[in-house]
């Protein structure tokens, strides 16, 4: 995605991205001779957003490899530099590729051992390399990265297990890293007048963020503020809106098939013509909003898609016949000039129609039918506190164990709790139908709030009411609420985001004390010298969320639905700690009982 394109908007994201870039770029090059570059997995997609293969062969890097505990393959390069995570498994990996390669004798060349820690290093690793041994060898670099740009409006820490650190482990330092990429944006983009929050995870974000200002104060941003306000929401305050399906087109295919940094990796018959089912090949396919089909359907409700795409195959049907009847060579010029862009249209709608065909070949699987039929059940308050046998049908069934955590935990989320009796048979069919392996994961969800004991009260009843979060009728073709991603269910955050707007917190504030942690308003300073040069009065208002503890597709296209509305002022940008759907939410709390080794 070109830096021309995120700076699209009103908030200039490509700067960020370049900030980033420039950072990597600076490392490399002050690392002399040709780079072995080694990865921590789950950065490759996320430096590959900051910076491409093509860029970094420019700076001498000759080879990739991701880490692992197998060592490296036999090469030749002056250094090896390692680019990870600051987590104690990947520097005891390091330590033993290092002693691994000293042992092998190495390639006969004098090789240096470099480490680059995204975001910043931790005391902890360097303690933990300078007992296996290996500290010596190494130069160590820090590559403060905090945000990456997904889209122009659009920007993820891609911290998938940050709800898991916070929530459970009680570890702030995901928290610490979302108040750094906040501060490191205001130096890019100014400094926010207005910050909203709801929640102790996002009121200790701002506590950070002020104190982060105090201490670099000589250094304030003297840009012109580009954000209006900012709203942090904390992921606790509504676990509810991450587990329902999500059915919008983007939702869907972060669903079934998993969107990771942009793009999809699909089966690559559907879109070579062939037809051999067993090849098992993947092709990388792109999403993003560089692409004119692909903007205007991620979206929308599935059930709208087909109508599109037909719209737009007739479209380029018709633009394709304009051919016939040019007559003149002015004509023939014209459509000559008009013809990449027609193909590349063709090319995009062949694309979009052969994801929506996979797509819909699994939603009309029997699973997924039964599945929606249960949490529309669960979500219209009807039988919400009993045990559903719906659920031990689906046990029975082999039914995924994190699918059914979910749905157990949308109950115990819609009902304000389980009672007792109807908790413990949950658990029971859960250890029973999928093994003892999984009671500390169990408990972890307990912990984490997913799944609890009822406290008598129904708070639930009283926020479908007050914020309309149930619609029994929604128009999926031309939908006027942002329950139609759910089909039935408007997510918690975003109608808090969309209150906010209009009337304001203010008016609901019984509604914010009902739900957990603090809720705050507050103001930043911005530079004397900028207090004037606010936006002018034709211009959009420009509202940054951050989700902290991850969000969903639906959340995000709920937020641009508001936003495309034609009585919004209101522009959204996007910030979250990572995107994320409810079976790897669950995921990310898991934990294996492992058998003893006797």
């Amino acid at each position: 995605m070109s830096r021309a394109h995120l700076n699209n908007g009103r908030v200039k994201v490509g700067d960020l991205r370049e900030l980033g870039r420039q950072d990597l770029l600076r490392i490399l090059d002050s690392i002399a001779g040709t780079k072995v570059l080694v990865w921590d997995e789950c950065l490759t997609g996320p430096i590959g957003l900051i910076a491409e293969y093509s860029v970094l062969k420019e700076h001498d890097v000759t080879k990739m490899f991701p880490l692992g505990d197998g060592g490296m393959p036999s090469l030749k390069s002056d250094n090896v530099v390692y680019i990870i995570r600051p987590t104690v498994e990947n520097c005891d990996t390091i330590a033993a590729n290092i002693r691994g390669e000293e042992r092998r004798g190495g390639s006969g060349l004098k090789t240096d051992y470099h480490v680059i820690f995204v975001p910043k290093k931790s005391l902890f690793c360097e303690k933990r390399l300078k007992e296996a041994g290996v500290f010596g060898s190494l130069s160590v670099y820090e590559l403060p990265i905090y945000l990456y740009p997904l889209d122009s409006d659009l920007l993820s820490m891609e911290l998938s297990d940050s709800y898991r650190e916070f929530c459970l482990e009680g570890d702030p330092t995901s928290i610490h890293h979302a108040a750094k990429a906040l501060t490191q944006l205001q130096m890019i983009c100014g400094t926010i007048p207005r910050v909203y929050g709801k929640g102790s995870a996002a009121a200790q974000l701002f506590d950070l963020m002020v104190r982060m200002r105090k201490e670099r104060a000589e250094h304030d941003s003297m840009v012109k503020p580009q954000i209006d306000s900012l709203v942090i929401l904390d992921r606790s305050v509504d676990l509810l809106s991450i587990l329902p399906t999500q059915l919008t087109y983007e939702g869907l295919i972060d669903e079934l098939f998993g969107i990771s940094q942009g793009s999809v990796r699909l089966p690559a018959e559907k879109f070579s013509g062939q037809n051999n089912e067993n090849s098992g090949d993947l092709k990388q396919v792109p999403l993003s909003s560089t692409e004119e089909l692909y903007q205007e359907i991620r979206g929308l409700n599935f059930n709208a898609v087909g109508p599109s795409l037909s719209r737009k195959a007739r479209n380029i049907s018709a633009q394709f016949q304009e051919r016939h009847e040019a007559k003149t060579v002015r004509e023939m010029k014209e459509f000559v000039e008009k013809l990449p862009s027609m193909q590349a249209a063709k090319l995009s709608l062949g694309t979009h129609t052969s994801i929506a065909e996979l797509v819909k070949g699994k939603i009309d699987s029997e699973e997924f039918l039964e599945t929606l039929e249960v949490e529309q059940e669960i979500l219209s308050y009807v039988n919400s506190d009993r045990y559903l046998e719906a659920v031990e049908d689906l046990a029975c069934k082999e039914y995924p164990f994190r699918k059914l955590l979910r749905i157990i935990a949308m109950q115990s989320l819609v009902s304000s709790g389980l009672k007792p009796k109807v908790l413990e048979m949950y658990k029971r069919l859960v250890l029973q139908a999928y093994g003892y392996q999984h009671l500390l994961t169990f408990e972890n969800i307990e912990k984490a709030g997913l799944i609890t004991p009822n406290n008598g009260q129904k708070t639930f009843g009283t926020l479908r009411k007050r914020l309309n979060l149930i619609s029994d009728v929604i128009d999926e073709q031309n939908p006027t609420d942002i329950a139609y991603v759910h089909s039935v269910y408007a997510p918690l955050l975003v109608r808090l985001v969309q209150q906010l707007e209009k009337p304001g917190w203010r008016n609901i504030r019984e509604i914010l004390d009902i739900l957990p942690g603090p809720s705050f308003e507050d103001t930043q300073q911005v530079p004397s010298a900028l207090r004037n040069s606010s936006r002018s009065n034709d211009q959009n208002k420009v509202v940054m969320v951050m989700f902290v503890g991850g969000c969903t597709m639906a959340e995000i296209a709920a937020l641009r639905f508001l936003a495309s509305q034609e009585e919004s002022s209101v522009e959204y940008v996007i910030a979250t700690t990572n995107v994320t759907t409810g079976t790897s939410f669950i995921q990310t709390l898991e934990t294996q009982l492992e058998a003893p080794i006797f």
